[in-house]
């Protein structure tokens, strides 16, 4: 036999092993697929509306948060009183502040806590003020930061409202 013989023979072998290896790891994995798959439940997805303030947020025509299945939406919150006047006016930091606290009371409605939030948009008319303070956010997320977008914008609901900020939540049961 020659050597072109010999190493065709050797190619032919080591890619009909490799071949085999990779069907027999595609099995592998299709069975640990479906075994991981064993238990899913069935999630209610009947939409759940929460009204933080609900006399205002029926004026404005909206909702501040929807949970559907294991997932919330959370409309921005802004500095606000319960009557819907704008609080802290030109005190950026507070009115982060107020946000936060306002975004901690529709978490705890929902038994959630600002570990589960994975989405965080921040709109705000000051970026400059925003990025000023946004070590606040350290105090808010202990474990890790969510994903999201810090928006620089033209103006809000109100012209005294400097920051709005909307989540989106997961929650495992």
């Amino acid at each position: 036999m020659n050597t072109s013989k010999i190493s065709t023979t050797l190619l032919v072998f080591f890619v009909a092993a490799s071949l085999s290896n990779c069907d027999e790891k595609a099995k592998t994995e299709t069975v640990i697929e479906k075994s991981e798959i064993i238990e899913h439940r069935k999630v209610d997805e009947t939409p759940e509306y929460f009204l933080l303030r609900p006399e205002v947020e029926k004026a404005y025509g909206y909702s501040h948060a929807v949970k559907i299945g294991n997932s919330i939406k959370i409309s921005g919150a802004v500095s606000m009183d319960d009557e819907g006047n704008p609080t802290a006016v030109s005190n950026f930091k507070q009115q982060m502040k107020n946000c936060y606290a306002d975004l901690d009371k529709v978490l705890k409605h929902y038994g959630c806590t600002f570990d589960d939030v994975v989405v965080e948009n921040i709109f705000t008319t000051d970026m400059p003020k925003f990025l000023e303070f946004a070590g606040y956010r350290t105090e808010i997320y202990k474990k890790q930061f969510p994903t999201g977008s810090w928006l620089g914008i033209k103006e809000l609901a109100l012209p005294e409202f400097m920051i709005e900020i909307e989540l989106e939540v997961h929650k495992s049961k």
